[in-house]
């Protein structure tokens, strides 16, 4: 008597590895960043030699650790706008496709989410002041997710207006309400 052969066993899943997005922002977003990180770092730089300034009028010349620490904390006022623009620029990426947008921001820490179309409820495009010199948008991409919306931040103003098309086009031809 012949025995049937074993069922074979199926093959385990092997993790699917995720690859990052394909776009970068665009390089204006260096300068955006750039000045909009200067701005707060001349008026910290302003208050801190102030600061000094008053301690060294009211009770004589400041000890040397004060002296040390306001230098400090200049040299890094002064480092932030030249060193993160870079940083971020090379780390944020987005993605549109046809099923999912997928974003990845951050510069100390960095994040990377995906929402599936078929989630999107809104999408809504940003451009204050600053963000009109440099002729950029962001892009908000809101779903029916407890982690919040997707941004994409600094995109060439025109491509966000097309975006926001492309977006609207999919997500208007989907099927349900994106709950």
């Amino acid at each position: 008597m012949t025995q049937a052969p074993a069922p074979a066993t199926p093959p385990s899943p092997t993790p699917a590895t995720l690859r990052e997005p394909a776009h970068q922002v665009s390089p204006r977003a260096v300068g955006f960043w750039r000045v909009a990180a200067l701005i707060p770092s001349v008026v910290l730089a302003l208050l801190l030699a102030a600061g000094y300034v008053a301690w060294w009028l009211s009770a004589g010349t400041p000890p040397w650790w004060a002296t040390a620490l306001g230098v400090l904390g200049l040299v890094a006022l002064a480092a932030y706008p030249v060193v993160m623009p870079p940083v971020r620029y090379r780390v944020h990426r987005w993605e549109v496709t046809d099923t999912a947008v997928h974003t990845r921001s951050g510069w100390v820490t960095i994040s990377s989410r995906i929402a599936p179309l078929s989630r999107v409820q809104t999408v809504d495009s940003r451009q204050g002041a600053l963000m009109r010199m440099f002729r950029l948008a962001s892009l908000t991409v809101t779903t029916a997710s407890a982690a919040g919306p997707i941004t994409i931040d600094c995109l060439d103003a025109e491509q966000a207006r097309e975006l926001v098309a492309t977006l609207t086009a999919i997500t208007g031809a989907s099927e349900g309400d994106a709950t």
